[in-house]
């Protein structure tokens, strides 16, 4: 997995993001969380946006608690003391830690409430409308507009 995250970063012009679900015993270990986010910064730069998942028991593995919001927040202030510069946490309520802030000037670029965008603060170029430093990503000239809905995905389709 490591060598095709690389790969993808380094050979091909996608736009890389890593979602990592944490569950309690398995892959929440400090040391764990420190040694994946050096990585990261190491290997694929500090702009690649990290998101922190909160694993809940369901179907086959239920012998494991939730993830406390606690290890949610300790695993992100790890990423961020490693110098990655866009993470946040999922799967719980917590507006702050799911919103993109201007690394320059501070200001909430683009401000998530669980899979609701509350507030859209980039030009059409990705910049911040405050300072102008340009966001790493890609962007449309407009927010989407998604919701809570969910779309079906016709895996076919792409084959």
């Amino acid at each position: 997995m490591l060598d095709t995250l690389r790969y993808l970063k380094r050979e091909t012009d996608v736009w890389l993001e890593i979602t990592t679900l944490l569950i309690p015993g398995e892959n929440d270990s400090i040391a764990e969380i420190d040694a994946m986010t050096r990585w990261i910064a190491r290997e694929l730069g500090p702009d690649v946006p990290l998101h922190f998942s909160a694993f809940h028991p369901d179907y086959r593995m239920t012998d494991h608690p939730p993830t406390p919001k606690a290890t949610l927040d300790r695993a992100r202030a790890q990423a961020i003391a490693n110098d990655l510069h866009h993470v946040y946490i999922g799967n719980c309520r917590d507006p702050h830690r799911q919103t993109t802030f201007c690394d320059l000037c501070g200001a909430a670029l683009i401000a998530r409430d669980n899979y609701d965008m509350t507030a859209y603060a980039l030009d059409a170029s990705g910049a911040c409308l405050e300072c102008r430093r340009p966001l790493a990503g890609r962007f449309a000239a407009e927010p989407g507009h998604w919701g809570r809905r969910r779309k079906p995905v016709d895996i076919a389709a792409f084959a």
